[in-house]
């Protein structure tokens, strides 16, 4: 048995992919073949379709950036809060 290995699509590479789909969909293939040769699975299309749906491809990549951005952040403030959290411990004098 084999196994695919998992790729990762950058935000271009979907919204290439997805536009590619609606072209052959368009032309009359059925959704199954359209799948296979994208290489893709259903729910894989079906997750892109709701995340990148009308979007081009520079607006993908900014959508990505911020996302990766705002991680980014979260774990900084999670950081300060452990580090506050901390610091007002050992100023309680209970350690």
């Amino acid at each position: 048995m084999t196994t695919k290995r998992r790729r990762r699509h950058s935000p271009e590479q979907i919204v290439r992919k997805l536009r590619d789909a609606d072209a052959m969909l368009n032309a009359g293939k059925d959704e199954a073949a359209v799948l296979q040769a994208l290489e893709i699975s259903q729910s894989t299309y079906e997750r892109w379709r709701n995340q990148y749906g009308g979007m081009k491809s520079e607006e993908a990549k900014r959508l990505k950036q911020l996302e990766d951005e705002n991680k980014r952040l979260k774990r900084l403030v999670a950081d300060q809060a452990l580090d506050i959290q901390m610091l007002k411990h050992i100023s309680e004098g209970n350690w």
